[in-house]
């Protein structure tokens, strides 16, 4: 397992070099008290493992911008690929606060050679919500401007890139109206906002946060993480403990029936994010959230396997104790 004694470590994405997993992860200090206040304190750590089991923690990724810039306030989560020229890109939530105090989310990108020394781009921001398709503050009741979790994978047929993106319908139940959005690149630098590739639904979510799609075994899936407290009626009423979910399809790109979602965790765990060891068997790790006395607890898991039951993905073994 992953733990920090003085921080509180919850989102997470890994990056691999074809010898060394690198892991990057949202930190606060435990000297907050109030786990809640962590998203607002949050830099973008680094550690590094052969096994995906043992970590060794290095210097820090990045952290937040100036008072002007779009990551004020903090640098949320994000993903990590590397461009056929070599260079890595890290794309992350740049996160800053309105005037009326709700909290505003941005897409931004920093690079590097050789995965510990990051810039910033100047380009930042690259990606946001634009308030006809994507939800903005202005259209919402919702606590913030949901445009966050960037995603991002090659397209299988080499045309470029894709992006996925936690956003929100701009109709729809307000607890439904989460989807995810998508974006197109030629370069890994310029995006194109696109149609999202999944819809609100009565059988939806609020958020679909932190989303990843893979294929597992030959077969699509979308991964994505959202509480019970954010989701419809319907949802709760089936999985009243669901926190990370999984939705099987015939495509990476998609569309996705969210609707069909099914929980591979209970709410002890959050953020579930797929990984290929060094034998090629996927692996499920997550951050340790809720503990036996229902407080936070921050961390993440050792690996777990995950294959399929029929048509809905599953851990292999019983995740690990909190």
């Amino acid at each position: 397992m992953f733990d920090l004694a003085d921080s509180y470590v919850w989102d997470f994405w890994f990056a691999d070099d074809g010898d060394t997993h690198h892991l990057f992860f949202l930190y606060a200090s435990r000297a907050l008290h109030d786990p809640e206040d962590r998203h607002y304190r949050a830099s973008i750590g680094h550690a590094v493992s052969t096994d995906l089991k043992n970590w060794k923690r290095v210097a820090d990724a990045l952290v937040r911008g100036g008072a002007d810039d779009f990551d004020a306030l903090a640098t949320w989560t994000g993903s990590t690929v590397r461009r056929e020229d070599g260079t890595w890109f890290l794309f992350y939530t740049g996160s800053r606060l309105a005037d009326d105090g709700r909290n505003v989310q941005r897409v931004g990108f920093a690079t590097s050679t050789d995965l510990y020394t990051w810039h910033k781009s100047p380009a930042n921001p690259v990606l946001e919500a634009d308030g006809e398709t994507y939800e903005r503050l202005a259209t919402t009741d919702w606590h913030d401007e949901a445009f966050r979790d960037p995603w991002v994978f090659a397209d299988s047929a080499g045309d470029g890139w894709h992006m996925y993106v936690t956003a929100r319908a701009t109709h729809g139940p307000l607890n439904g109206r989460g989807v995810v959005a998508h974006a197109t690149s030629s370069d890994l630098e310029s995006w194109t906002l696109q149609a999202p590739v999944s819809a609100p639904t009565d059988e939806g979510f609020g958020q679909l946060e932190v989303t990843q799609v893979e294929e597992v075994d030959g077969r699509a899936v979308l991964l994505f993480s959202c509480m019970p407290a954010q989701a419809m009626d319907a949802v709760r009423a089936r999985h009243p403990r669901g926190a990370v979910w999984a939705v099987a399809a015939d495509s990476v790109l998609g569309p996705f029936d969210i609707a069909q979602a099914q929980p591979i965790t209970d709410d002890d765990l959050y953020v579930g994010r797929l990984v290929k060891d060094r034998e090629g068997v996927w692996q499920l790790l997550a951050f340790r959230n809720v503990g036996p006395d229902g407080g936070f607890v921050g961390g993440i898991t050792d690996p777990m396997p995950v294959g399929w039951d029929g048509d809905r993905l599953v851990v292999k073994q019983p995740a690990l104790s909190v």
